[in-house]
């Protein structure tokens, strides 16, 4: 509970992931669009990158040493195809290490510095050593990131709250496939698959006026 609360401070809430120039360029304009794009990354980017590589970190932090961690951990860097991407993970990842040192969990104090590990590395550490199972995990991760969109959406479109919690209602029914399917998809099968998301976020970067962290 403690983390994926909206309250963790970690700055989650600060990142539009590329729906901030989705919407400002008409991609994404109402409340069908907006779940459109939620329930697409979920079913072709999180399923096929993110859920699996969380899984494997879970499974790195349960074993001896620190190679397979960092391993996926770069993988996962790797596959981020804009800067703003890429620096989202490393800040929330920091931000987060920084929470659990705090917190008297020792092993995060290596990413306070760099190289700096990324969100779902922090995130994992902390499922494994506080037991909380990998599919308890899995359900936290895709809620607090589904919650932080729609959030976003609400904000920009703009969106009534009814509306975002009825795109709440159907992402809950998507989250239950894409653990059943991300979470047994073959190492040689994970990669990155939403070049559009990636765009997106890249012309964030410089978009002229923006409510998100870029």
């Amino acid at each position: 509970m403690r983390l994926t609360s909206p309250s963790l401070p970690i700055g989650g809430y600060s990142y539009s992931q590329g729906l901030e120039f989705a919407i400002s360029s008409g991609w994404v304009h109402d409340a069908s669009t907006a779940s459109d794009w939620i329930q697409g990354l979920l079913t072709n980017s999180l399923i096929n990158l993110d859920l699996p590589v969380l899984k494997n970190l879970y499974e790195a932090w349960e074993e001896p040493g620190t190679d397979r961690v960092r391993y996926w951990n770069n993988f996962l860097s790797a596959n981020r195809d804009a800067f703003e991407l890429q620096e989202e993970d490393r800040q929330l990842g920091k931000a987060l290490a920084r929470l659990l040192v705090d917190l008297d969990l020792e092993e995060a104090k290596p990413f306070l510095n760099p190289p700096y590990g990324g969100f779902l590395t922090l995130y994992a550490l902390a499922s494994v050593r506080w037991h909380i199972s990998l599919n308890d995990a899995a359900h936290g991760f895709l809620w607090m990131w589904a919650e932080n969109k729609v959030l976003c959406a609400v904000k920009l479109i703009p969106l009534g709250q009814t509306d975002g919690q009825k795109i709440l209602s159907a992402v809950i029914e998507t989250i239950s496939h894409v653990i059943m399917r991300g979470l047994d998809l073959p190492d040689e099968d994970i990669g990155y698959t939403t070049p559009a998301q990636g765009i997106a976020s890249a012309l964030h970067e410089t978009q002229y006026t923006r409510l998100f962290r870029s």
